[in-house]
């Protein structure tokens, strides 16, 4: 898949405040890529800055082959689909849709908009006024505004937030249809960790104006390359060892535990809570793994149960087990547990780091 859009250690600035930080990313051709991180990581300073509306200190963004950043906002193939959905109230959704089609051919402009009310499937409410409209007919609205003048990238700021839970599911099938059916590239921004994991092809987690990890939702959830990725998507208990180059880590009042081979020398390893088995029999613990521990808690969920354990050293650590494949009877509080897991399952990590050097 070719490249559509490239930012080379891209910097910007408020006052004395450095918002991005020599951050680079390449986004491909026809790609949904997500945008994670905290509330301040950035997220929707990158998105203004590749619209136009922040000017950056230092750095290059090139969009399709031509550098774009000395072009003003309304001369980027590029749109942009706010949080708050942005709409006139006084324009009917047709009007709304085509208001960035005032440069076409009318008659072309009218058959645009028709396109884009069959694409987010709205025929019917072409005459009516966005107060006359549910929440996710009014979001479909904005996204056809956005995708009506054909742009190479569209960005989507929070474009779910303001849905209910019903509404944000039907409205990520929805985003997922599009990008698909017009081969649009889509650069969207979440804190919500699940809408980046079920809708993204590729994921970038922020931390302080930098980029940490871009990868796959499988690669960054399943091989974070730092603690703060590890804790922030998702769940991960964190232990401190010292790796002895051979593929064993030695738990200091633990034990000692197979995992990944690294290097020599203190490092951290994280274990997904789901990744994670409980036996209240040390016999019939299995996997290459095993720590003894007391069960503090445990919290039904529905689908799952959430145990939590305190190991010998005091650590607390969380287990989280299907409920058709856990115990016949909860073990109770106080009760003696063994908690196991395969030797691919730890994820080995640099020691304390939060970033990657």
């Amino acid at each position: 898949m070719s490249e559509r859009l490239r930012i080379g250690n891209l910097t910007v600035r408020l006052g004395a405040t450095t918002v991005l930080d020599n951050l680079s990313l390449s986004v491909r051709r026809d790609e949904l890529f997500v945008l994670l991180g905290a509330s301040g990581s950035g997220k929707t300073t990158l998105l203004r800055t590749i619209a136009g509306f922040a000017r950056p200190a230092a750095g290059q963004i090139v969009l399709d082959g031509q550098d774009i950043g000395g072009l003003p906002p309304h001369r980027r193939p590029v749109n942009t689909v706010f949080q708050s959905y942005a709409l006139f109230p006084h324009m009917t959704v047709a009007a709304n849709i085509g208001f960035g089609l005032r440069r076409m051919d009318r008659a072309a402009a009218a058959a645009r908009v028709q396109d884009m009310l069959s694409l987010v499937r709205l025929e019917g409410l072409a005459d009516r006024r966005p107060n006359q409209l549910s929440g996710g007919q009014q979001q479909r609205v904005a996204l056809a505004r956005g995708l009506a003048p054909r742009p190479s990238v569209l960005l989507l700021d929070e474009p779910l937030s303001a849905l209910d839970r019903a509404l944000r599911a039907e409205t990520r099938d929805e985003l997922v249809r599009l990008r698909r059916q017009l081969g649009t590239s889509f650069i969207l921004v979440t804190h919500d960790q699940h809408e980046a994991l079920t809708m993204a092809d590729r994921i970038g987690v922020m931390r302080d104006g930098r980029m940490v990890q871009v990868g796959t939702p499988v690669e960054v959830y399943e091989r974070p390359n730092c603690r703060f990725v590890a804790e922030f998507l998702g769940a991960a208990n964190i232990l401190h060892g010292i790796a002895d180059g051979d593929g064993w880590i030695d738990l200091p009042g633990l034990g000692r535990v197979v995992a990944a081979a690294s290097a020599p020398g203190p490092v951290l390893l994280a274990l997904r809570p789901e990744r994670l088995r409980l036996e209240t029999d040390a016999n019939e613990a299995s996997g290459a793994n095993r720590l003894h521990g007391t069960m503090l808690a445990s919290v039904y969920a529905g689908e799952t149960i959430a145990h939590t354990v305190r190991l010998a050293d005091g650590t607390d650590i969380r287990i989280v087990q299907s409920l058709h494949n856990g115990f016949g009877t909860d073990p109770a509080p106080g009760m003696a547990v063994v908690v196991s897991w395969p030797a691919a399952a730890g994820v080995v990590l640099p020691p304390d780091s939060a970033t990657p050097t």
